[in-house]
């Protein structure tokens, strides 16, 4: 029988840098990674310090026995994997592949660890020159040192002869995107500032969804449409409150407003690539979290269009409100220009979806009012004529109404939605209609004075038919007077 043959598989000292630099495509990214072993290792506090020469990390975790110094600097460990729990705080690890350590060495000449742990105390040195030796032995220099006694257990982490510089405002937000910074008892500062999680402000929805594999955390935030921008934008997706990276969930169709999307989500099940910039997309874990997501943002969108709705009638409510107590200056200066030939009183009504009614009862904010005995009837009036039903049957629940009085009667003003193909303004008895989906009234409304502007025009002219809709020059004529006195300087 052949005895078997054996291939030496030997791996150059040097390539486990390049591997790690590969990784970490930001050598900034190194920093995240130490702090987050620090939160792997139990930490309540972490001490990040940045100069022109060093970067230092000092946690007040469990520290690290010799087995622990020693399981440290295994490449590739499978510790975090086997024990994904930490043991004070059963905190769900972050580190998976144990090689940030040898990528810091792209980034400066030399990384020194020191630890303590109990009686224990211990500093290993960790010099690039020796050990990018070809003929340098698979060690790293440690020294045993006395404990200190007034310092508790933790571990410190120096990178020194720094080769390449890192901003602090850099660090600062890769520590907000990277860490977990909501944990109650975990704080980081950095050159002597604690660094606080980003807080957005806007119209939080919280969700949480189940699938197979795990929940599905999160709260998306709809920004107010002047905070809206494209720096940052998506949903960070987070695995163990570590942002892997943002997504929109196919918001990207939805025009300038996805610019109001944030928040975050997290899903610990997704399995994320070596690298940590992305995840496995074919992997089912990502595709049962990514059709879960989509429907969420399905209700998000819904929500939007609510928030829009809301922000579109208070901004019609002030155009109108301004309209109308311009043209009731106007109608003071030209009393004979009032279809019922009394001198106006403003009035106010609200904002909601009233009906519009069959009847000669009109629709006034959230109350009716009788038409035919809210005025004097003249002599004429005896004569009975055929009422006329309204074309209007029920308002949206995004209708705006005011009223106007003329002494005891007057004009219901009804903004809301009759279609891009539907008239520009219309009246119904002494209700004039004005539809908020036609081409004009949109251009118009995008800023506040040509939506007041453009209101006025359209109130005056229906006012102005009231007054006599047999002569039409002539209604003309008083639309342009009532408009001109509307908004001439006080």
């Amino acid at each position: 029988m052949e005895s078997a043959n054996y291939l030496p598989v030997t791996v150059d000292k040097s390539h486990l840098v390049t591997i790690g630099e590969r990784l970490y495509s930001e050598s900034i990214e190194l920093i995240r990674e130490l702090v987050n072993n620090a939160y792997d290792a139990d930490a309540t506090q972490v001490k990040v310090t940045i100069s022109e020469t060093t970067v230092s990390v000092e946690d007040n975790g469990t520290g690290m026995d010799l087995d622990g110094l020693r399981q440290y600097f295994i490449i590739g460990s499978q510790e975090k994997l086997s024990k994904p729990k930490s043991p004070i705080f059963r905190r769900d690890r972050i580190g998976q592949f144990g090689i940030g350590k040898f990528a810091t060495l792209s980034a400066c000449q030399r990384f020194v660890v020191s630890t303590q742990k109990g009686d224990f105390a211990a500093r290993v040195t960790f010099d690039k020159a020796e050990w990018s030796r070809p003929d340098g032995e698979w060690r790293l220099p440690i020294e045993i040192l006395q404990p200190n006694p007034e310092k508790s257990d933790g571990t410190t982490v120096i990178l020194s002869d720094l080769t390449k510089q890192f901003a602090p405002q850099d660090v600062e937000r890769k520590l907000i995107e990277g860490t977990p910074l909501k944990v109650s008892n975990f704080t980081v500062s950095l050159n002597g500032f604690r660094v606080r999680p980003k807080s957005l402000a806007g119209h939080a929805v919280p969700f949480l969804e189940g699938t197979e594999y795990g929940p599905i955390t999160g709260e998306i935030v709809i920004l107010p449409a002047s905070a809206a921008s494209t720096e940052e934008l998506g949903v960070e997706v987070k695995v163990k409150q570590v942002m892997v990276r943002r997504e929109l969930f196919g918001a990207e169709t939805w025009g300038k407003v996805a610019a109001r999307i944030r928040g975050e989500v997290n899903a610990d099940f997704l399995p994320i690539t070596s690298d940590r910039s992305g995840f496995v997309l074919d992997s089912l874990e990502y595709q049962a979290f990514h059709q879960t997501m989509q429907k969420v943002m399905e209700e998000i969108r819904a929500v939007l269009g609510r928030l829009t709705g809301q922000r579109e009638r208070r901004a019609a409510s002030r155009a109108l409100n301004e309209a109308l107590e311009r043209i009731t200056r106007a109608l003071t200066r030209n009393p004979d220009f009032s279809p019922f030939g009394a001198i106006p009183i403003g009035d106010s009504g609200g904002i909601g979806g009233a009906a519009a009614t069959s009847s000669p009862r009109e629709v006034a904010g959230d109350r009716t009012v009788d038409a035919g005995a809210a005025q004097e009837k003249p002599a004429a009036a005896k004569v009975k004529r055929k009422t006329k039903t309204p074309a209007v049957k029920r308002l949206t629940p995004d209708a705006v109404i005011r009223r106007l009085k003329f002494g005891q009667s007057g004009i219901s003003c009804c903004l809301d939605h009759f279609g891009e193909d539907g008239p520009e303004c219309f009246s119904e008895g002494t209700v004039v209609y004005v539809n908020r989906d036609h081409p004009l009234y949109q251009r118009e409304a995008k800023k506040a004075e040509p939506h007041t502007m453009h209101l006025a025009r359209l109130l005056t002219q229906e006012i102005a038919l009231m007054k006599d809709p047999r002569n039409p020059r002539q209604a003309f004529e008083r639309q342009s007077k009532l408009l001109r006195d509307s908004f001439i300087d006080d």
